[in-house]
């Protein structure tokens, strides 16, 4: 981008610090705060601008992108007394990148409207590496011309951006995006144990299944790091459970039954009750190889 705009960005985590850092690199003056400064302090060196709270950074930014953790924390940032849509001015723009509650993202999206502000929900998908490759999908919902306003932004961030619909579309396709996930994982677990106890070269099965019908984009990124024992979070296994449960609530909603999203859960809970909650999501594969762990 040619013309150095004042962004705002809320939520420097594993995922957040390299979407920040692109829009910093992309010749945008780029203010952050973050529940624990330390977390952004590479930005800071970089040169993003500290603030010490979200009222503060929405004083200063019309753009401000939030991703935080939990549908609470988005609520808390968005509508708490001192949040987001209580101190943005008049045409601000306000983009979750959260993944959260559709019910709650068209909430916002209401009270951000009777005070003259836009908003967008735009959860991202492509965990740290798409992140830190600036290579995430971005699935928006809100008004065209806010998502027009941002797609700039995006650009920076993201290769695979769509505008999926009116207010909370972004975040049921995001859903629909772990609902869909859910089988893969457990499937790429389960045959990468099969094959160990079959005696099978592990990584000679992920290369020659991987180019056929068993291609998935987690077997391709995350077969490797199981194979490496490699179980640090590109995705914490405490944020995808937060999603599948935002899933099945969304699902009960329209009658819907998911029992293989349900499953998957459990087990997930299972590893995280074992002391993996802030895992990799990969590390399922320690539930069907304990000596993995």
């Amino acid at each position: 981008m040619s013309d150095r705009t004042i962004v705002g960005f809320i939520g420097t985590g594993v995922m957040g610090s390299s979407m920040a850092g692109h829009l910093l690199a992309g010749e945008n003056e780029v203010h952050v705060y973050n529940r624990t400064k330390s977390k952004a302090e590479k930005l800071i060196q970089a040169g993003a601008v500290w603030e010490n709270s979200p009222s503060e950074l929405a004083s200063k930014c019309s753009i401000i992108f939030t991703i935080v953790g939990y549908p609470k924390d988005v609520e808390d940032v968005y509508l708490g007394k001192n949040g987001l849509i209580a101190s943005a001015a008049k045409g601000s723009l306000l983009v979750d990148m959260t993944t959260s509650s559709p019910k709650l993202a068209e909430r916002i999206w209401e009270e951000a409207r009777s005070k003259g502000i836009s908003v967008l929900d735009a959860p991202v998908t492509g965990g740290d590496k798409g992140a830190r490759e600036a290579k995430l999908t971005i699935l928006v919902g809100g008004e065209k011309e806010d998502f027009e306003r941002a797609l700039p932004y995006f650009r920076l961030m993201g290769t695979n951006i769509r505008h999926m619909g009116k207010a909370g579309c972004g975040q049921y396709t995001k859903l629909a995006n772990q609902i869909t996930i859910a089988g893969t994982m457990t499937g790429m677990c389960e045959g990468l144990a099969f094959a160990k106890g079959c005696g099978l070269d592990q990584k000679e099965v992920l290369e020659a299944i991987s180019g056929g019908a068993a291609g998935s984009w987690s077997l391709t990124n995350y077969g490797p790091r199981i194979l490496n024992g490699d179980f640090d979070p590109g995705f914490f296994v405490k944020h995808y459970i937060k999603d599948m449960k935002l899933a099945e609530e969304s699902a009960d909603e329209i009658g819907l039954d998911m029992p293989a999203l349900s499953l998957t859960r459990e087990l997930y809970e299972e590893i995280s009750e074992g002391g993996l909650d802030e895992a990799g999501t990969q590390s399922l594969y320690c539930l069907y190889d304990p000596e993995e762990e």
